[in-house]
């Protein structure tokens, strides 16, 4: 019976190392106006996202708690994977004094635990991928509804996403809204966060 494959480097840290690139502007979606501006007319401003997620409270504590559970992930398939083999090196300790019926009985039960084992791991990196597919859309939904509220109060036409991978390659620092709109965000973040306290602090009022 061939050894076990027992992959204890599981990839659930590595879907933490890639998370969370901000995309202000997601693919396939486009909200043109019927209207057209005259280009004296329109109000540019940029952000650089690199700060944004930096310094933006519910991504930073948001990110912790799925780099938190990803490395709880990771420990407890290792330690199961540590257990299965455990077992496999005792089957093997012990070989010379089993029947042939004993070992081939045994041979299976161990196969079908490691099966078992590779089934959980993708049911952990599905999970984890589920928590953070949702953590990205909740991003995107806070950050263009702050932009879309703060582009009106300031009369902005346009709201553009300044990094490495944009196309925009220079933009002065007099159209930089990044330190307006992280205090914004995170302001709007402690608020969200206290909403639930005080409803509850309300509702024991009452009673």
């Amino acid at each position: 019976m061939k050894n076990l494959s027992l992959i204890l480097n599981a990839v659930l840290l590595v879907a933490v190392a890639v998370l969370f690139y901000l995309q202000f502007a997601k693919p396939g979606t486009s909200n043109t106006d019927s209207s057209t501006v005259a280009a004296g007319d329109v109000k540019l401003a940029f952000i650089n996202s690199d700060s944004v997620l930096k310094h933006y409270d519910y991504f930073k504590v948001n990110r912790e708690r799925l780099e938190d559970k990803a490395k709880k992930m990771d420990n407890d398939f290792r330690n199961r994977a540590q257990a299965l083999q455990n077992e496999f090196n005792n089957y093997q300790r012990n070989l010379s004094s089993l029947t042939i019926g004993q070992a081939k009985a045994i041979e299976q039960d161990l196969a079908n635990k490691e099966q078992n084992l590779q089934v959980y791991r993708q049911s952990l990196a599905q999970d984890l991928s589920n928590e953070q597919a949702k953590m990205n859309d909740e991003l995107y939904t806070k950050v263009t509804g702050f932009l879309k509220s703060y582009g009106q109060e300031k009369g902005l036409s346009v709201v553009l996403k300044f990094d490495q991978a944009s196309d925009v390659l220079y933009a002065g620092e007099s159209i930089d809204i990044t330190k307006d709109v992280i205090a914004g965000l995170n302001s709007a973040y402690q608020a969200e966060k206290q909403s639930p306290a005080k409803a509850d602090s309300t509702a024991a009022k009452k009673k």
